[in-house]
């Protein structure tokens, strides 16, 4: 069998980091995990292709070569993985779709020959044994939830490593945590699932022994669901591991708010080389946090959980919400005050959505509020329910949110703030690199020359290079995420 493996393309949003790969010469931020995966649980024998559309063209002739066109994608790709479809029905090509889109949506894929739904570890063996005995079916789907101990390791040769920033490793899915709004626990579960210590040995080595050195992402929803295992097991194998290797990557991922009260895990997870969390922060109002069952947020300072964080060497991402029904008309100014005085540099604001399946979706289905299917990009002035706030309000004081804290003035405030305090407990290595170098002359010349943030860049250019001077390439770093969120943010004003 020859098989063509494709991962459609994002859209330019806040994740895509499309403008600021610019200034590295990448292509995209990270290689589609899922597709290479897949790709392993194959049988050995047969021919694979991969193209990851947002690092190379896909080419008629590409489809053609296929016996079967492999799609996997997100909801916030559907707009590509359709034009994909559209394509393949015109070449006459048999298409095999699985992923969080196709799984969410089955119903609007029903011309699609083959929809292999929910987990491929259980599904994907069924539709290979079917395609066997020449009796396949359309659709193949499980109620049941995937033993990941048996997930083979995905197949790193299908992609070329020099397009992508950061490589990726999976550990566990699924959350314990229940917030009415993300369909996470509704596609994984919320009993996290993880794999063996030998098996994230073992895909760290088969990245090493790529070439592979720098940042490796753990893609998981909520890295820190099993506290127990990731202190006593994962985390002292990775620290031996990185220690034996001298240190060849440094890790970001996703973690709760929560991380903050486990001293013992915060300081595992530095020495073991991690530098950067995201963290679903969500909103600073309290009655909101209860409506959206928000439990590991409420009753808590968050400022202080975040300063706790960066306190100990770890960079806090932030996710943050504005339509929720208890949020009151101060909430902008509130969220922005909040944003600012947290110095969490990344903060990606969103309007509330409601993904298919969550009980958000079943509550205002119920109320009948629904208007439409979640595109997946919250950031792009869509809501697919009719808010408690009046709509026009609610756009307006998300407008004013984005426009404040991507603007010069604030963005690099903010920036200055973080900077000041963080003290990382790892020394990176930072290997040489010509893409990076390139990198600094080109914000020097875009951003501190014909950019409109050209004051405040040299500024925190020689505040830190002087004052700062281990973390001048972070703050290189930021003045190029900075100008990247502005740019995505004004195309939907």
């Amino acid at each position: 069998m020859k098989i063509l493996m494709v991962y459609p393309m994002y859209p330019d949003t806040f994740w895509s980091f499309k403008h600021a790969l610019k200034f590295v010469s990448k292509k995209a931020s990270f290689p589609p995990l899922g597709l290479l995966t897949v790709a392993a649980i194959l049988p050995e024998d047969w021919c694979k292709k991969l193209i990851d559309m947002n690092a190379k063209k896909l080419k008629d002739d590409d489809i053609l070569w296929a016996d079967f066109v492999f799609i996997s994608a997100m909801s916030i790709q559907s707009e590509s993985a359709n034009e994909v479809i559209q394509r393949c029905k015109k070449l006459n090509a048999k298409i095999v779709a699985g992923g969080p889109l196709f799984t969410s949506h089955p119903e609007q894929y029903q011309t699609i020959d083959h929809l292999v739904l929910n987990e491929a570890e259980i599904t994907l063996p069924h539709f290979l044994s079917d395609l066997n005995n020449g009796s396949t079916k359309h659709k193949y789907t499980s109620q049941d939830w995937a033993d990941i101990t048996t997930t083979p390791l995905p197949l790193w040769d299908l992609i070329s490593m020099k397009n992508y920033t950061s490589m990726n490793v999976q550990y566990s899915r699924g959350c314990p945590y229940d917030c009415d709004f993300c369909d996470i626990t509704v596609l994984y579960g919320r009993r996290p699932r993880t794999k063996s210590n030998e098996q994230v040995i073992a895909e760290l080595d088969a990245l090493y022994f790529t070439g592979w050195r720098g940042s490796v992402f753990f893609v998981d929803d909520n890295f820190i669901g099993n506290k127990g295992k990731l202190k006593n097991e994962i985390l002292p194998a990775i620290i031996e591991w990185n220690e034996k290797r001298k240190h060849p990557f440094f890790f970001n991922t996703e973690v709760s708010i929560n991380l903050a009260d486990d001293d013992k895990l915060l300081q595992l997870m530095v020495k073991a080389g991690f530098e950067a969390v995201f963290v679903g922060i969500e909103t600073p109002n309290e009655e909101s946090l209860l409506e959206c069952n928000k439990t590991q947020n409420r009753n808590r300072d968050l400022i202080a959980s975040i300063r706790k964080i960066q306190a100990n060497g770890l960079e806090v991402q932030g996710g943050f919400i504005v339509g929720f029904d208890n949020d009151p008309p101060t909430i902008f100014d509130k969220l922005t005050t909040f944003i600012q005085e947290s110095g969490i540099v990344t903060a990606m604001v969103g309007l509330l959505n409601a993904p298919q399946g969550t009980k958000l979706q079943k509550r205002l289905l119920n109320e009948g509020r629904m208007l439409s299917n979640f595109t997946g990009n919250n950031t792009d002035f869509s809501i697919n329910f009719i808010p408690q706030m009046n709509s026009e309000a609610l756009m307006t004081g998300y407008k004013k949110i984005l426009s404040t804290i991507y603007s010069p003035k604030y963005f690099y405030e903010r920036v200055r703030r973080f900077l000041k305090d963080f003290e990382p407990r790892n020394h990176k290595i930072f290997h040489l690199d010509a893409n990076y170098i390139l990198a600094l002359f080109k914000s020097m010349f875009k951003l501190g020359v014909i950019g409109e943030e050209r004051i405040y860049y040299w500024r925190l250019f020689f505040w830190s290079l002087f004052r700062k001077p281990q973390l001048f390439p972070l703050a290189i770093q930021f003045t190029i995420y900075g100008s990247h969120f502005r740019k995505v943010s004004n195309t939907f004003y």
